[in-house]
């Protein structure tokens, strides 16, 4: 890759899909699993406040941010780049917004919605914990892949001729 704002767009874009990766590894490796194996209600009420506290943060810029941001750069990749550094660029472009941005969309955000409004310690909602920590946590080992390769391709276009 010869143009130096491609190649620091690409290792920006890289550090922090790594970055994001990092975040969604935790959840799996250990946040969920603490959460899920503490009693029903203190799960729930902390999960709650987790997904409430996330709007304010900077981790939610970055990880909605990168959706746009790598749609515009994988099309410019598709327009005006040839060889490896547009095929690894629109990769990691595709990987990103199919399993971060939708599932984050479809799956684990109206999981969250429906988490919300229910009161910790119901029995519907300790019914409605168990699959949620099960189904939730398998979405979010797809989040955690998809921005891990993300990431990967990112940092590989940077040594790429374009």
């Amino acid at each position: 890759m010869t143009s130096t704002w491609l190649v620091y767009t690409c290792l920006a874009i890289g550090l922090s899909g790594a970055l994001v990766a990092g975040v969604f590894q935790s959840f799996s490796d250990f946040v969920m699993r603490a959460l899920v194996a503490a009693a029903p209600a203190a799960g729930v009420d902390v999960m709650q406040m987790i997904n409430r506290t996330v709007f304010r943060s900077v981790f939610l810029i970055m990880m909605l941010g990168l959706a746009p941001v790598l749609l515009g750069l994988g099309a410019y990749a598709y327009f005006t780049l040839s060889g490896p550094a547009q095929i690894w660029i629109i990769s990691g472009a595709v990987i990103y917004v199919i399993s971060v941005f939708l599932v984050t969309m479809i799956g684990n955000v109206p999981m969250n919605n429906r988490l919300d409004p229910m009161a910790a310690g119901e029995t519907e909602t300790d019914r409605y914990w168990k699959t949620y920590g099960k189904v939730w946590t398998r979405l979010n080992h797809v989040r955690t892949v998809g921005s891990a390769a993300t990431a990967i391709c990112f940092l590989a276009a940077t040594t790429m001729p374009a």
